[in-house]
């Protein structure tokens, strides 16, 4: 079972059910463009080893690697030393449920920001609530 290690937090899951087909979702999650549009500004390509950069704009540019991309199911980066985020799509008679994954919560780890994760992986939880919303609005509008 996911995080039976001592010393770590859940993983923040979110899924959400979008009215849009699945390419679409896709191409929301899967290309810079269409991550820049809902999540952050980035250069990143469906490349797995491809080496980029989110701009976190306050935190500044957080590099990461992709890790897996199978289109258009999955997709799964490396974003910092500690985390790992997935986004599932899964396709509902038109619809698509999405579901994103953020996984590397170690209890003892502090950010490279003085904050440690207990207290980010809250924030983090509540912003990716948020980022779901902006999603669907983007696919769906």
């Amino acid at each position: 079972m996911e995080n039976e290690k001592q010393g770590t937090l859940p993983d923040i899951r979110r899924t959400f059910v979008f009215n849009a087909r699945i390419q679409k979702v896709w191409e929301a999650v899967a290309t810079s463009e269409g991550m820049a549009a809902w999540f952050m500004p980035n250069d990143f390509q469906p490349v797995p080893g491809h080496e980029f950069h989110l701009n976190a704009g306050q935190f500044g540019m957080s590099p990461c690697k992709v890790t897996e991309v199978d289109p258009p199911k999955r997709v799964s980066f490396n974003w910092g030393k500690d985390w790992t985020l997935t986004f599932e799509l899964k396709e509902l008679d038109g619809k698509t449920e999405f579901t994103m994954i953020h996984s590397g919560w170690d209890v003892s780890t502090v950010t490279e920001f003085g904050a440690p994760h207990p207290v980010i992986r809250e924030n983090m939880d509540q912003g990716w609530a948020k980022l779901g919303l902006a999603l669907g609005k983007y696919v769906e509008g």
